[in-house]
């Protein structure tokens, strides 16, 4: 999708790819292998010349399937940006899920504002969380003063900035990163992100020092005790989770707490600052995965891993999760969300040349605050992948204090029933 206020122009020779349609110069990285069938995408190669290893990817997105409301956009957008600052060893990859009346406005702003913002920063390659936070912080505070109303609209984000053997990888929301890593005869998924809602404790204390009621929608309305500050998990209390409400008003109900835009929701705690981790790929890293939460939500993270590994060719695995998500959708409920989802495997990465110079100016990789990576990944051996959070603290309290707003609890529509989908996985990767 295009820029909201037109394209912007870089200093930097890059390569953008977006549903937008626009591709920007592919050049030598662009795969001239026919479409997929079912995609509509070409196989993308992209080499990390530094580690002398190369990236596979593709990607797919789908617009849900809204039975009450036909005409509904897909609020989904990504980025796929090759060569940020012109530096051969440096690729973003970003899946935007935006929400609200001008969730679709909210996503194509900040899909192509973000990574244009990182663009410029010259602290990048230094420091890429600081840049991260950065950024965030910009294109939240450029959506607002947009034309685009986010008083109760927004988009969250789930972005991978590779740079030489590491990848960092910031979160805003519920959508979600997860790498697969080979260990002994199994392939473990791990979570590089950790979905950012109010069943969190921690988020859960944050949004309500910020002055948020946290109910499900059964409690707001009163018919279950609002008194009961337990929901379990998603799994188990998915079809209504706990939100976050204004003290007096029934508003705006999101069910993240942290989003870019939503400015009624900032009042109450819902922030735009990311979780940042960082990973050092090794040989063991098979393939990472970036997805909305229309993949995730009754899809686990293994399963997902699971589902990729058993394809050898990253489209055919985009179009199998898609058609198994919707699937189980509809299985669930009457309709389904959008669905968008990047794929990206990491090819001929050796142990070789580790810690040399990589020509990206020497990445921090010691973020000043680390812990372990939490989600809900089914894998329970760990693969000793050195994954680190990084949440920045040099926010003003006015900084940390900026949330956004309702997420709306029903996303988008589609024409029509997604049958072509369902069922692709067994046709496509057995």
């Amino acid at each position: 999708m295009g820029c909201v206020q037109g394209k912007y122009c870089s200093r930097y020779p890059s390569s953008t790819e977006s549903n937008s349609g626009d591709y920007g110069e592919m050049g030598s990285y662009m795969n001239a292998t026919s479409k997929h069938i079912l995609t509509q995408r070409s196989l993308e190669i992209v080499p990390v010349p530094s580690r002398n290893y190369e990236l596979q990817y593709s990607v797919f997105t789908k617009r849900g399937y809204y039975p009450d409301s036909p005409d509904k956009e897909n609020q989904d957008s990504f980025c796929i940006r090759k060569q940020v600052q012109g530096n051969p060893n440096v690729h973003f990859f970003g899946v935007f899920d935006g929400h609200g009346h001008f969730g679709t406005e909210c996503s194509k702003f900040v899909k192509d504002r973000l990574v244009e913002i990182l663009a410029y920063d010259p602290t990048l390659l230094d420091d890429p969380v600081k840049a991260y936070n950065s950024a965030f912080s910009t294109a939240n505070n450029e959506l607002r003063s947009s034309e685009i109303d986010d008083s109760m609209s927004g988009t969250t984000a789930i972005t991978v900035l590779v740079i030489g053997d590491t990848i960092y990888v910031a979160n805003v929301g519920d959508s979600r990163a997860v790498i697969a890593v080979k260990n002994g005869n199994r392939i473990v998924a791990e979570d590089l992100s950790s979905d950012q809602t109010p069943f969190r404790k921690d988020e859960y204390e944050r949004v309500k020092l910020s002055g948020a009621r946290v109910l499900t929608v059964d409690q707001v309305e009163g018919l279950e005790d609002p008194d009961i500050q337990v929901w379990g998990n998603e799994e188990s209390h998915g079809a209504d989770p706990p939100r976050l409400w204004v003290q007096n008003g029934m508003y705006p109900g999101t069910a993240f707490s942290r989003s870019v835009g939503d400015s009624t929701a900032e009042k109450i705690g819902v922030i735009s600052v990311p979780e940042v981790s960082m990973v050092r790929l090794t040989p063991n890293h098979l393939f990472f995965v970036v997805a909305s939460d229309g993949v995730f939500e009754f899809l686990s993270s293994q399963t997902v891993v699971d589902m990729v590994a058993r394809c050898t060719d990253p489209r055919d695995a985009c179009a199998a999760i898609a058609g198994e998500a919707y699937k189980i959708w509809l299985e669930h409920e009457s309709r389904t969300d959008d669905i968008t989802i990047i794929i990206v495997h990491i090819k001929g990465l050796s142990n070789t040349g580790a810690g040399d110079t990589d020509g990206t100016t020497g990445a921090n990789r010691n973020p000043a605050s680390s812990r372990a990576g939490r989600g809900s990944s089914d894998g329970s051996t760990t693969s000793g992948s050195e994954i680190y959070r990084a949440i920045r603290s040099e926010f003003t309290d006015l900084q940390l204090s900026m949330s956004r707003s309702p997420a709306i609890v029903v996303p988008s529509p589609s024409h029509q029933k997604p049958l072509e989908l369902v069922g692709l996985y067994t046709v496509l990767c057995n």
